[in-house]
């Protein structure tokens, strides 16, 4: 007996080719997505990697410190050195306390200090910018230096601030360039900063620091890749006893933070 073969029904031809074509839609959905996912991940990556590397190529740290003592002993050797104390507490006193009160009194009339703001210098050295913050109003401040100089400036290392987290509205510092760990220096400012608090950072860009420097900064942009919990309020020239360039940030809020 002959068998006959049977032709499968239309519908089923309709049902696989709707189903490869289903196929090779998704397919090449998924391809796409997925290049383009790897183009975006490249370009971030790339970007970033671009913007540290320029980090790098302006901030540069300077060689020779064999140890982290070693470098303490070197800054001792400024901050002791009696002929350099002596100029501090007499010729430089009322000339630095003039200009570093000019400089908070613009500041003041930016809302960026205020008589209430609890204040701290970093690397006060004999404390003129204490003192100078104090006459223009701001009662509640203090310094920290390797050296104490009661009662303006207290004993302490701006790697590792002696302060709880978010102590100070306000923070100023011209010594940046001292920090043999920049990003350690930028953490501690962060870490005891208020959410909203405003660091100020007087720094020399255009001309080279002193001999007793840690690190050379060509630009304002390892600071801005260093203050990750910051937003850049302004830059502006200054003239402030060598360093030329004055930076301002303000630390985020908690609901800023990405």
């Amino acid at each position: 007996m002959k068998t006959v073969k049977t032709k499968p029904p239309l519908l089923k031809y309709y049902f696989l080719t709707f189903a490869s074509l289903s196929f090779l839609i998704l397919f090449f959905f998924f391809s796409n997505q997925r290049h383009h996912s790897l183009t975006s991940f490249l370009t971030t990556t790339a970007a970033t990697t671009h913007a540290s590397s320029a980090s790098e190529v302006d901030l540069k740290i300077r060689p020779g410190y064999t140890s982290y003592d070693a470098y303490i002993q070197r800054q001792l050797n400024k901050t002791l050195n009696p002929k350099l104390r002596k100029i501090w507490m007499t010729r430089d006193w009322d000339r630095k306390i003039h200009v570093f009160s000019n400089f908070f009194r613009e500041l003041q009339l930016q809302n960026l200090l205020s008589n209430s703001s609890k204040s701290l210098c970093i690397g006060a050295r004999v404390g003129q910018e204490v003192e100078a913050l104090k006459r223009v109003g701001v009662s509640d401040s203090v310094g920290i230096d390797l050296v104490p100089s009661p009662p303006l400036v207290l004993k302490g290392d701006f790697h590792n601030q002696p302060f709880d987290n978010e102590t100070f509205d306000f923070e100023f510092s011209n010594v940046f360039d001292h920090a043999l760990y920049p990003r350690k220096f930028v953490g501690e400012i962060e870490r005891t900063l208020k959410p909203d608090g405003v660091c100020v950072l007087h720094v020399a860009l255009s001309t080279r620091a002193d001999k007793y420097s840690a690190n050379d900064l060509y630009s304002v942009k390892p600071l801005i890749h260093l203050f990750q919990r910051s937003q850049l309020v302004r830059v502006r020239k200054v003239d402030g006893f060598g360093l030329d360039t004055e930076v301002i940030f303000r630390k985020k809020k908690a609901t800023q933070r990405s």
